[in-house]
């Protein structure tokens, strides 16, 4: 069992009002072949920002409001098709073979072991009872600790992917990610005596902290500026570039979360 510190919790904390989901469940009654065209998402989030109930909020994305009703769509296919999907399930290590040297995909092999009917029914499966893993949310590019795995596919490309809920969303948030891409062992905080295992080059997760949601984000190490520990603990300062869009920023150890193979270093 894992007893070193975990990330920070994170509680999403949803974009939408009660009256904007209302008219969002209706539209997708009415017209589900349509709701995902982009200017229909653009209607919307302009009539959404410009709404009195909107004041003070922030302003509504129309990949945002796009992203709802993919997300809706893909968890009525998965409701309707689970029945059959349990019945013909492939074997999910054909054709996802890992690149071992690539630790940003990095996946342990007991994932792989899961038992269809337990573990994507939201159980705990034996094998998978020490692990704990993340995910990349396709909404804004970071990456959260997965709550429950609820059910799987693949698409026409025979990609993997699996319907995952983060840890502190709601229900109505649940995303397909792809099992090869964008799911991996979770990453762990490291304690202040520690801070000597990180190196120029580590890819690592750097914590953020907005007025309406808390994220981790991707980053690779480009500078270290070692300082001596105080009371307080580690005063070492990193310096990172975000992957995302290649902005820098100086941070200190506890913003940071490493790739768990980073912890066997001497």
């Amino acid at each position: 069992m894992d007893l070193r510190p975990r990330k920070k919790q994170i509680q999403f904390i949803s974009g939408f009002t009660q009256a904007e989901v209302e008219k969002m469940e209706n539209l997708l009654n009415e017209s589900r072949e349509q709701v995902c065209d982009a200017e229909i998402c653009k209607k919307l989030a302009k009539m959404f920002t410009r709404s009195k109930g909107r004041a003070g909020k922030p302003i509504v994305k129309w990949t945002e409001v796009q992203a709802w009703f993919q997300n809706r769509l893909a968890c009525d296919l998965s409701k309707d098709n689970s029945a059959e999907a349990n019945q013909k399930l492939p074997d999910i290590t054909e054709g996802c073979s890992l690149n071992k040297a690539n630790e940003s995909s990095h996946i342990p092999k007991e994932m792989y072991k899961y038992s269809a009917d337990k573990h994507f029914a939201g159980q705990k499966d034996p094998v998978l009872s020490d692990l704990e893993f993340e995910a990349r949310s396709s909404k804004d590019g970071a990456w959260y600790d997965i709550d429950t795995f609820f059910s799987h596919r693949f698409l026409n490309t025979e990609q993997p992917e699996a319907l995952v809920r983060f840890v502190g969303f709601e229900p109505g948030e649940d995303e397909w990610v792809n099992v090869r891409k964008a799911i991996r062992e979770r990453s762990v905080a490291l304690e202040d005596s520690e801070c000597n295992k990180v190196r120029v080059g580590d890819l690592i997760l750097c914590f953020q902290e907005g007025k309406n949601q808390a994220k981790y984000l991707e980053a690779h190490v480009i500078e270290i500026q070692k300082r001596f520990h105080d009371i307080r603990g580690c005063r070492c300062l990193f310096g990172i570039r975000y992957t995302c869009d290649d902005t820098k920023e100086t941070v200190r150890l506890r913003r940071l979360c490493v790739r768990p193979s980073i912890l066997g270093r001497p």
